[in-house]
């Protein structure tokens, strides 16, 4: 018998902070079992099994921090959308790196057709639209901001740039202005 108050949402919840306290790769529907004192079973009537489980928290992970670039994005272009949009990323994954890593996971092509992921692409190509780019031009400066945004913070997140100076902060500012000073100047084909 299912323990009264799981829900699906619950253990999903439960998983994406299991991600952020222990790491993405380390979260299991047994782990999860345990955090709620039950047994594995009881929880296959919500997830099927742990990839299952991995993919609802990509899925929420996707949306949150979808809704986080919509919210900082508003009202903003140019530079500022740029740097408000590079901003999320970066403090997302400062504060939940579970999440951030459940984010980066491969979902099937209909999973991701009908996730925030969509949202995503949308929004990097709202702030590009700042920057008068014409396709094919547009999706390259997608996959580099996509790149650099992901680079740096995986970087950074694994201790990359903690033992020398400039700070890394300083570095991230001075990125976001060689980014906006390349999208301004993008070359021609």
């Amino acid at each position: 018998m299912v323990r009264v108050g799981l829900t699906t949402e619950r253990l999903v919840r439960a998983g994406a902070e299991l991600a952020d306290e222990v790491g993405f790769e380390q979260v299991t529907v047994s782990a999860l079992a345990r955090r709620f004192d039950v047994k594995v079973a009881s929880l296959y009537s919500h997830v099927r099994n742990s990839q299952d489980l991995k993919t609802r928290i990509a899925l929420l992970a996707l949306a949150e921090l979808a809704d986080r670039a919509a919210a900082a994005l508003a009202g903003r272009a140019g530079k500022d959308a740029l740097a408000a949009f590079a901003d999320v990323y970066r403090d997302y994954a400062r504060e939940h790196p579970g999440r951030y890593a459940a984010a980066q996971l491969r979902l099937d092509p209909e999973t991701a057709a009908a996730s925030a992921g969509v949202r995503h692409a949308q929004m990097t190509r709202a702030v590009l639209r700042g920057y008068d780019l014409t396709e094919p031009d547009q999706t390259h400066a997608v996959r580099l901001l996509g790149s650099v945004f992901h680079g740096y913070v995986s970087l950074e997140m694994g201790g990359g740039f903690s033992h020398s100076a400039p700070d890394s902060q300083e570095t991230w500012t001075r990125i976001v202005d060689a980014l906006d000073a390349l999208l301004r100047n993008w070359p021609a084909q």
